[in-house]
């Protein structure tokens, strides 16, 4: 579908466009939904080919964050931003300060923080410009160890639905990106007893985790033809299509990227297989979580039980899809939609 009918179909509150000629800065903000709250979701940067590529992205992944946000029980909305990467070299302080006052612009109903290509330090400099980014000390801390504990949570879940064990001693994880999440998140599957087979675009990187846990490396296009037990993708989204299904020799997916389904319509495609789809939007919640503790006034208590809590929504998520016999992207889209659909409802 084109752009427009993207928005039109996703059911988006608010798009804005923004750009400052000083620094390159060319970024769009989406917000899917305030129902809840304000909209929540982090900032990534990204080389798009293309201005429609990068709404695309936004949309997708904003509405992933409705969906999160809901289904974790936080009283927040859905939204993301992307920043089309300038050329080489830019001045990246000047490019967060920029990004630091069009987040300013939307008044508090936009918070974000690190997403694929930013990090940190990058929201320590759009602070400057903003009170409504965090993820960095004294705004919530970096959320991948957390992103990380609740996937293993979520893992772990559909490991024991799919095996009726939730052990991983000798269990095979083909691990797809070696960035922060999937580097914590392949230290604790390791500490679990299970063997790794880990790709990254940065070979480097995944040589260098593969020699801390005795992991093996393939190539980025070689890992959807391994042989394991659970295929966990913790890079880049839309990498669940046509194709990649037909190579997958796995019989649970659970990871850390978000929107790994190329389409809606691939989880019908892992369905058919008899493959468990552990929904990205439900186990990938934990860096949310984390960063929410100072907005919802929560403390660290309630972040850590909401984490680890992920593994009983897993759970319930993939054990109503087996008992309606509807996908699992479907059992978890009802979840989220039957909590904003409460929260209009007492809006009224």
């Amino acid at each position: 579908m084109s752009p427009l009918e993207a928005i039109a179909a996703l059911g988006h509150e608010e798009i804005l466009f923004r750009q400052d000629s000083s620094s390159g800065y060319r970024a769009i903000i989406a917000l899917h939904s305030t129902a809840l709250g304000p909209a929540t979701g982090g900032t990534r940067l990204w080389p798009y080919s293309s201005t429609s590529d990068a709404l695309v992205d936004a949309l997708r992944l904003s509405r992933g964050m409705t969906y999160k946000n809901a289904i974790a029980g936080l009283a927040l909305g859905g939204g993301k931003a992307v920043i089309l990467a300038p050329p080489e070299p830019f001045d990246r302080e000047q490019l967060f300060l920029a990004h630091g006052r069009a987040v300013q612009s939307l008044g508090g109903r936009f918070i974000t923080a690190e997403d694929v290509g930013t990090t940190p330090a990058d929201f320590m400099v759009a602070a400057r410009e903003t009170e409504w980014v965090a993820g960095f000390d004294g705004r919530g801390g970096d959320p991948s160890p957390w992103t990380a504990r609740g996937v293993m949570a979520g893992l772990v879940a559909a490991t024991e639905h799919r095996w009726g064990n939730p052990a991983l001693e000798g269990r095979v994880v083909a691990l797809q990106g070696c960035g922060n999440v999937g580097d914590a998140l392949a230290r604790q599957l390791s500490e679990a007893g299970a063997a790794l087979v880990v790709t990254d675009r940065d070979a480097a990187r995944a040589e260098r985790l593969a020699d801390e846990i005795g992991a093996t490396v393939v190539a980025p296009e070689a890992i959807y033809d391994v042989e394991a037990d659970i295929f966990s993708p913790c890079a880049l989204g839309s990498i669940l299509d046509d194709s990649t299904i037909a190579r997958l020799r796995v019989d649970v997916i659970a990871g850390a990227a978000n929107n790994q389904l190329a389409e809606d319509r691939h989880a019908e495609a892992l369905s058919a297989r008899d493959i468990v789809y552990a929904p990205d939007f439900v186990i990938n919640a934990g860096g949310v979580i984390s960063g929410s503790v100072a907005l919802l006034n929560e403390t660290q208590d309630d972040m850590v039980r909401r984490v680890d809590g992920i593994h009983d929504t897993t759970r319930e998520v993939l054990d109503h899809a087996a008992r309606e016999r509807i996908t699992t992207l479907r059992a978890a889209e009802r979840r989220a939609e039957m909590a904003l659909a409460h929260a209009r409802k007492d809006d009224r």
